[in-house]
């Protein structure tokens, strides 16, 4: 729920301000993929922590000139974003670690523990002073809800309206670039490793679950016989001795 947290935060913000923002799924990618690269290269996890907000309010920016200034539909340049990142990031992986799946796993000792835990109620604790007891709050409000009011006191409803949605975008870019516990599996196939062809496709989606999670979710396949009957595989899930089986339906 963590990073659903600050990327509600993020969204509370430019809504407020008058921005209608679906734009959140492909700022929270671009800091997902900045966090990575930054804390592979760099062995610091608060770099790559810093490196991915300031990504997203880079990429806030950009949504923001093209609905403020370009005056394009919300709707449409968010999805459009999205899009965007869903196709960018694969590219750059690949170039950077051949790769379209995901990076290279982070090490335990350069992933954060408890560290966003608590830092979410300290974001949200001062998201709620800005909005609620001061002036900056007012001015988000207003752009929103009574932007000629805002604009007949002097104030740039556009400006408010960018700094907005780009706070938004490095409220929304770390949500998820923090550490999840991992998580192992034992996986009982039901047939032997001698049959590649059957028992490499186990392997084959142990693989790509580990690439797609950074190493966070590790299955580890057992031939048949190896701790549980071949036949029995389905009943080792039920008894927990398990977590997931390859098999076959007519098994």
């Amino acid at each position: 729920s963590t990073p659903l947290i600050f990327a509600a935060l993020g969204g509370m913000l430019s809504e407020r301000s008058g921005v209608i923002n679906i734009a959140l799924e492909g700022l929270m990618l671009v800091g997902a993929f900045m966090a990575a690269v930054v804390t592979l290269s760099s062995g610091s996890p608060e770099l790559g922590f810093a490196c991915a907000g300031f990504a997203g309010g880079l990429f806030g920016l950009l949504y923001a000139f093209t609905v403020i200034h370009g005056r394009g539909n919300q709707i449409v340049a968010g999805t459009a974003l999205n899009l965007f990142v869903m196709g960018l990031i694969p590219l750059l992986l690949k170039v950077l670690y051949d790769s379209t799946g995901g990076s290279p796993p982070v090490s335990a000792n350069q992933r954060f523990q408890f560290f966003p835990l608590w830092f979410v109620f300290v974001v949200g604790a001062a998201v709620w002073f800005v909005m609620r007891r001061t002036r900056a709050g007012l001015w988000v409000s207003f752009a929103g809800e009574n932007p000629e009011a805002l604009d007949a006191a002097g104030i740039s409803v556009a400006r408010v309206r960018y700094l907005a949605v780009a706070a938004a975008g490095v409220l929304a870019a770390p949500a998820i670039a923090q550490s999840m516990p991992e998580i192992k599996w034992r996986c009982a196939s039901s047939f032997p490793k001698s049959l590649d062809t059957i028992y490499g496709g186990g392997e084959f989606i142990s693989k790509r679950v580990a690439a797609l999670t950074d190493g966070k979710f590790q299955i580890r396949i057992f031939g048949a016989g190896e701790i549980v009957p071949a036949f029995g595989t389905v009943d080792a899930v039920q008894q927990g001795t398990v977590e997931c089986t390859h098999t076959a339906g007519y098994y």
